[in-house]
């Protein structure tokens, strides 16, 4: 099968290329357009592979769509393109409503228009999927329930909406057209070849640099986290197994506080890093500082990733600790990368502050 997967320069995107090439007999068409955020130096291994293939392609570009599947012929397209950064779109949203929803609608149209002109066996066999996040649900909090495919949608910044968006444009594009959609929604991603703007790295980072931790708010809010590496195994399945129309959600069963993530983060690097320690400090923890929270802050996320499991066979690989301990000894064998990252524009300066 060929694969055409979209932001496959990402974090999430580069996990499934690499799944792909590393783990089965697939072929990856890459596109990515390598915002700030792409990173094609997360695919040194996979780029190598006779079965890889780059395109440096904007998602919002029509024409450059049509003739990436002409050449390419893909037999389906994995949908990971977007604006992903809650911090990002308090302070810039028009960004997040060009890619994740204008992007979204030109690919769909690219890929029914390629779609329509298959014969009969080979449109029968095209998926389309779009992976999305648990965010478009909303805020879970003063209960104990957790997300369902069939939970409302209750968005609450502007990465969310425009997430809500564009699920919405792909349900109704199966609904209308009879295009063969899924959607997959996640909760929240961790593990290596992670943009340091997002919580796990950004305090690792800050701590070996000895600068302050910040936390929003009192630290309690709650997130379902999910290892990458899983999460690339669980959308592998989903393209290949799953039944055209639904959704599945994908979740990891760890449930955290955010100062629980830092301090066990903290712990870790005191066992792992000590002897890269800054001047001065003390314990890594002590430089955790409580800082105000985000505008519009969401104060749990939690995903019933049964329907997945029962209908696919997918469950993860990693606990929270083991995946955990993964990330921060592959952060700290690969310096190189993140130093390279911290070069550019990006110095891990907090965003999103706005008023």
């Amino acid at each position: 099968m060929k694969i055409l997967v979209t932001g496959g320069a990402g974090f999430i995107g580069s996990a499934v290329v690499r799944e792909l090439i590393a783990h089965s007999q697939h072929s990856v068409i890459n596109v990515d357009c390598l915002t700030y955020a792409g990173n094609i130096e997360s695919l040194a291994d996979a780029a190598s592979s006779s079965r890889y293939a780059f395109e440096q392609v904007n998602i919002c570009d029509r024409a450059a769509l049509d003739r990436v599947f002409a050449e390419h012929q893909p037999d389906a397209v994995m949908h990971l393109a977007a604006e992903s950064h809650v911090d990002r779109s308090i302070d810039g949203p028009g960004e997040f409503i060009h890619t994740n929803i204008t992007g979204t609608y030109t690919l769909l149209e690219a890929a029914r228009a390629y779609w329509s002109g298959l014969d009969a066996s080979r449109r029968e066999a095209f998926r389309f999927h779009h992976i999305s996040t648990d965010e478009v649900y909303g805020d879970l909090h003063g209960t104990d329930d957790l997300f369902l495919e069939t939970t409302p949608y209750a968005p609450s910044s502007p990465y969310s909406a425009s997430k809500a968006a564009s699920d919405h444009l792909v349900r109704a594009w199966q609904r209308t057209y009879g295009f063969p959609t899924l959607i997959t929604n996640c909760s929240n991603n961790y593990g290596p070849y992670h943009f340091p703007e997002k919580l796990i790295p950004h305090v690792m980072l800050n701590a070996l640099a000895g600068k302050p931790l910040p936390v929003y708010g009192d630290g309690l809010q709650i997130r379902d986290w999910l290892y990458v590496e899983d999460h690339a195994r669980a959308l592998i399945r989903v393209v290949t197994t799953g039944e055209v129309g639904e959704t599945y959600n994908i979740g990891g069963h760890n449930e955290q506080t955010n100062i629980h993530v830092v301090r066990t983060l903290c712990a870790l690097l005191e066992e792992l890093a000590a002897d890269r320690k800054p001047a001065g400090v003390a314990r890594y923890e002590d430089l955790i500082t409580f800082v105000k929270d985000r505008p519009g802050h969401d104060a749990r996320y939690a995903i019933d990733a049964s329907k997945i499991e029962r209908e696919l066979g997918w469950v993860p690989q990693e606990s929270f600790d083991s995946g955990l301990r993964k990330t921060v000894q592959w952060y700290l064998a690969n310096e190189a990368w993140w130093q390279r990252v911290l070069s550019g524009a990006y110095q891990l300066q907090r965003i999103g502050a706005t008023q």
